[in-house]
Order: C-alpha cells, then sequence, then structure tokens
C-alpha cells in the first residue's frame, strides 16, 4: 500500500496519457472525440473525420465495420419484441396494425441509434489502443496462411 507523496514507479518508457474505457466509450456514444471530448467525430452521418479538429487525434484508420449493425440489431430487436410482446397481451389488434406500428417504430429506433453505437465502437478502439490507435500499424495477416502479407 502506497503511502501519501509515494508515486509508482514505471519501467519502459514514456508515461502515457491515461485512456479510460468508460470515458472513452460515453464520449464516443456522444458523438466527440475519445481522446479530448470537445471535437466533432463525424463529419456525415455515419463518415468519421480523418483527425479530430480540436486534438488533432488520428481517427481515420478505425475498423468499426458491421459491429454497430450488429448492435443495433441486437437492442433494437429485443426492446421492441418486448414492446410488440405486451401490447400483443393487453390488446387484441390485427397483424396490419402490429405491422403498422412496429415497422416504422424500428427503422426509426435503428437510424437513432446506429451513430452513437458506431462512435461507442470507435471509443472502445480508442480505449484498448486497437487498429492503429497505439501508435504502431497492426499487422496484415492472410487468414489463409496465419502469416503477415508478403
Amino acid at each position: 500500500m502506497q503511502k501519501q507523496g509515494e508515486q509508482t514507479i514505471r519501467y519502459g518508457g514514456a508515461q502515457e496519457a491515461e485512456r479510460p474505457l468508460g470515458r472513452s466509450i460515453k464520449r464516443g456514444l456522444l458523438c466527440t472525440c475519445p481522446a479530448c471530448g470537445t471535437g466533432r467525430l463525424f463529419r456525415a452521418f455515419l463518415k468519421p473525420v480523418d483527425t479530430c479538429a480540436v486534438c488533432g487525434e488520428e481517427i481515420s484508420h478505425h475498423r468499426a465495420d458491421d459491429l454497430p449493425a450488429y448492435l443495433v440489431i441486437v437492442v433494437v430487436g429485443h426492446v421492441l419484441m418486448t414492446g410488440y410482446m405486451l401490447t400483443d397481451m393487453t390488446l387484441r389488434v390485427s397483424p396490419w396494425v402490429h405491422l403498422a406500428i412496429w415497422v416504422p417504430l424500428a427503422i426509426l429506433a435503428a437510424l437513432l441509434t446506429i451513430q452513437p453505437i458506431k462512435g461507442g465502437v470507435i471509443g472502445f478502439q480508442w480505449a484498448l489502443k486497437m487498429h492503429g490507435f497505439g501508435g504502431k500499424e497492426d499487422e496484415a495477416v492472410d487468414p489463409g496462411r496465419g502469416g503477415p502479407i508478403a
């Protein structure tokens, strides 16, 4: 246990800036830069900026890919299915009425949640120094042979 005034000694190079996971994901969910929290993360609906205009953090090498879409499907699907099941138990209406209610809600909910979830995924990658966020590029691996691409 450390006493007041003592500091932990870190070996192995210069001290890196702290990247708390929760704060980085929260900043991403708010569509701001995970590094500084003030710069915009997106320049278009789902197109992230190349670099933060405030702190200069490089964001162009993120690899969010399909994860945000899968997360939106899981979240929206569970919420809407719960709403559908509860509504169907209390009100006996035609399937066409359910279709008219739940399809527009699903589309609206998906459109409202995809950008913050993608920002959260980018913040998650930044906090864990994945895909070039750690200052070095990841090696390209050939999945067929398991080795680096020449």
